[in-house]
């Protein structure tokens, strides 16, 4: 497919890497032009100057930039995209932004016969490089039907949750689910430091029964080693979390570990952590500990 990509940070470049890798004709954008120029020196397709340069003449328009106004910019603003898609083509947002903006942008886009999924992402840099992410999404299933084959590229699972917002809404849920087990994964560990515990021999027979997770198997031994630079940074995390929370506040659900988990990020950042990833909420414990 004729396949645009807007936004080449740490995960779009990986994506769109992904995307040229299985076959498509791949244009990108970014708002800092040498990041495109570069990318494309390096894994072939072309660059264009504007969102709505990108968009002309595509199958596929996919996104993946920084939050919400990041996103308005590049799909309704005065260069974005939505004002060259043709009828017919599809926009895949895989911004993690609210479940408001991603309603919003489908109502416009239906409006110019475009289709709109918002499709957020789970896997990390990582998952982006070795092409594993999980990808959930809202929208018409017609609309997802067209855009999964290009979203398989880089996926291992890929799947419609429901109509326009669903996929931020479960993009949340994952993201709540993370900070609960990091702040937890953090507690054992510096628990098992301060007792005098083999913490690398912890992790490995704990991993191994009901305490075991994704977080642990990958993180454990590194924030045991004071090791916070995996690529996705509290910063990013805590405009998550405000999302979340956001979220919560307009449909009544109570999220007090959430709360709690945003404000030890809150403290990490305030350290002069922002730009670490987010296993460094271990730090707030051993920075406490002396």
């Amino acid at each position: 497919m004729k396949i645009g990509f807007i936004g080449l940070g740490v995960m779009g470049a990986h994506m769109a890497r992904h995307l040229v890798a299985a076959g498509h004709d791949v244009t990108v954008y970014n708002r800092t032009a040498a990041k495109a120029e570069a990318w494309v020196n390096n894994n072939g397709g072309r660059s264009a100057a504007t969102p709505a340069a990108l968009a002309e003449r595509q199958d596929i328009v996919m996104a993946c930039v920084g939050n919400d106004a990041d996103l308005l910019d590049v799909t309704t603003g005065a260069q974005g995209a939505f004002g060259t898609m043709a009828s017919g083509t599809v926009f895949v947002d895989h911004t993690t932004a609210s479940a408001d903006v991603a309603r919003r942008l489908q109502a416009e886009a239906a409006e110019r016969g475009i289709g709109f999924v918002d499709a957020p992402v789970s896997g990390g840099e990582a998952g982006a490089r070795d092409g594993v992410l999980t990808v959930m999404c809202g929208g018409d299933q017609a609309d997802y039907d067209r855009a999964e084959p290009a979203i398989a590229a880089f996926a291992r699972a890929c799947r419609l949750m429901g109509p326009s917002g669903a996929g931020q809404l479960t993009k949340m849920a994952n993201q709540i689910c993370i900070a609960g087990l990091v702040q937890a994964l953090s507690e054992g560990i510096h628990f098992s430091q301060s007792a005098g515990l083999d913490v690398d021999a912890m992790l490995d027979v704990v991993s191994k029964g009901a305490a075991g997770s994704w977080q642990m198997q990958n993180r454990g031994a590194t924030m045991n080693r004071g090791e916070f630079d995996f690529g996705f940074a509290v910063r990013l995390m805590r405009k998550d979390l405000g999302i979340c929370l956001s979220e919560a506040r307009r449909n009544g659900a109570t999220l007090p570990i959430t709360a709690i988990v945003d404000q030890f990020y809150s403290d990490v950042e305030a350290a002069g952590g922002g730009h670490l990833d987010t296993s460094s909420l271990l730090t707030r414990l051993t920075q406490s500990r002396g």
